[in-house]
């Protein structure tokens, strides 16, 4: 295997994660989701609650979402957390091969040449219909909150990194999962690290 480390950043409602999990199976290699909210609660003392809002969504979909809290406020409970959230990423990818999910690992390992940065996109219908599928029937209200997920990690990831959340010039590789399904999109995944 060329690349070690597998990190998947992912719209709501392409199925990061089952393609994550499928990718880790297929592969042998451990599967990090959920995992690196659990290590940063240890890390940091936060609230598993406050850890798993603001690990991967900024406070509101309002652009002036982080307006208040600043990148040099290293005392700050949104700091500590960034600040544990690159530790424990950055501990997993060492310690042994992996898919890590979210939580902005491509830009966190960057610099990694064993790294695969990989993001998933759909069109609205797809990520509609999969949340239909997980969660039951989709009303307006979890059609404004599929845009709205997604407008929060953007901000997100946006305040952390400085760059673009899903533009393909910050990834290795970039997939439609509504076009391809989650199946091609595993196998592609897979071929890509060999």
């Amino acid at each position: 295997m060329g690349k070690r480390v597998i990190t998947i950043g992912r719209e709501f409602g392409s199925g990061g994660r089952t393609i994550g999990r499928m990718v880790a199976e297929k592969l042998g290699i451990e599967f990090y989701d959920k995992d690196i909210i659990r290590n940063v609660v240890k890390e940091t003392g936060l609230k598993e609650k406050y850890v798993e809002q603001y690990g991967e969504y900024a406070p509101s979909a309002d652009r002036f979402a982080y307006s208040f809290v600043g990148l040099d406020e290293n005392s700050s409970p949104i700091m500590l957390l960034w600040e544990a959230k690159q530790k424990v990423i950055r501990q997993f990818a060492e310690e042994k091969s992996c898919v890590i999910v979210g939580s902005a690992a491509d830009y966190i390992l960057r610099d990694r040449d064993d790294c695969l940065r990989v993001f998933l996109y759909a069109d609205q219908e797809t990520k509609e219909k999969r949340i239909a599928e997980i969660y039951g029937e989709v009303s307006l209200k979890e059609k404004n909150r599929v845009h709205d997920m997604d407008v929060r990690r953007g901000l997100n990831y946006k305040y952390f990194t400085g760059q673009e959340w899903g533009k393909a010039q910050n990834y290795d590789l970039a997939l439609n999962r509504g076009t391809l399904g989650i199946d091609k999109c595993v196998e592609l995944i897979v071929e890509a690290v060999k």
